[in-house]
């Protein structure tokens, strides 16, 4: 099928934003098919997270170009391993990219940060599970609650996007990209998740978990139209970190190869030509981790101080 939505790039970019659209986007036209459906439920302008399904370690490609083709320009919240290669780090940095420096001390900045560009108008593009998805069958898994988060804080929509293709490039654990023949980028977009009735509501776990479990369902729902199958009734839920040692072992390819890639101006061919280019925006987990362990603390010592109460 070809695509159902126009190519409408927004018109203000900035200067590195746009540095990265001449080196990254005509490979991409050239070796992704697009396939995008829904982009006028993307809003023209105001903040807004962007929420989606993660399969590849290329799908970002493919994401942020939806998003760019759809008007807006993409705030990711992307792994701090991107950032270290100092060319890289200094156009995302100026693109305004968003670094999630996880399981440390700096990690709630990240989410600050996405709420500040959310409030200014952004759209800032997320992956609520926070990795790759490691459901056998490639369906959306348990999620953390960064992408809730933001959004009942700043009381943005949410715009859940279904992805499907990139994992035929390259999928989880392969180190060899497969560009051709060229594969197909599924991207449909649907309307704002219903959070309507959660806004007013404590920002308390329940809270947080119910309003991440209907963007994840919107999300799922999304990607059983684009692959015309059912999802399982139940979401995978991966064992805690198991992947954060190999994951880390990516970011830090992630962050060369685009300096290969953005360096040479040979785009997304010698980007892809190494695994670790693919994505570095498994970006909620360590921010959401964090966030959610001070949650579930806090509603851990709220429960004790009533149970003290009443006794």
């Amino acid at each position: 099928m070809s695509s159902s939505t126009p190519y409408r790039p927004p018109r203000k970019q900035g200067a590195a934003f746009r540095f990265i659209v001449v080196v990254m986007v005509p490979p991409l036209r050239v070796l992704m098919k697009r396939d995008w459906r829904g982009g006028e439920n993307i809003p023209r302008t105001g903040g807004v997270v962007i929420a989606a399904n993660h399969i590849s370690h290329v799908d970002a490609l493919a994401f942020g170009h939806y998003i760019y083709g759809n008007g807006r320009v993409p705030r990711f919240l992307a792994k701090s391993g991107v950032f270290k290669n100092k060319f890289v780090g200094r156009v995302l940095r100026a693109a305004k990219q968003i670094p999630v420096y996880r399981d440390t001390a700096d990690a709630a900045n990240a989410l600050r940060d996405a709420i500040a560009a959310v409030s200014d108008g952004q759209a800032v593009a997320m992956y609520p599970e926070g990795t790759i998805s490691r459901d056998p069958a490639l369906w959306p898994m348990a999620a953390k609650s960064g992408a809730a988060r933001i959004a009942l804080t700043t009381g943005c929509p949410v715009i859940p996007v279904a992805q499907w293709g990139a994992q035929e490039i390259l999928a989880y654990h392969e180190k060899k990209p497969h560009l051709l023949p060229r594969k197909r980028m599924i991207m449909l977009a649907g309307p704002p998740v219903d959070l309507d009735d959660l806004r007013a509501l404590p920002q308390n776990a329940d809270t947080l978990r119910e309003a991440t479990d209907r963007i994840m369902d919107a999300i799922t729902e999304l990607l059983a139209k684009v692959r015309g199958e059912e999802p399982p009734a139940r979401r995978f839920v991966p064992a805690d970190e198991a992947d954060n040692d190999n994951e880390d072992g990516i970011e830090n390819g992630l962050g060369n190869g685009l300096g290969n890639g953005i360096g040479t101006g040979a785009g997304t061919g010698a980007g892809i030509g190494g695994r670790g280019t693919g994505n570095g925006t498994e970006n909620d987990n360590g921010v959401s981790a964090a966030a959610d362990r001070t949650a579930a603390r806090g509603d851990a010592e709220g429960d004790s101080g009533k149970q003290v109460e009443s006794a």
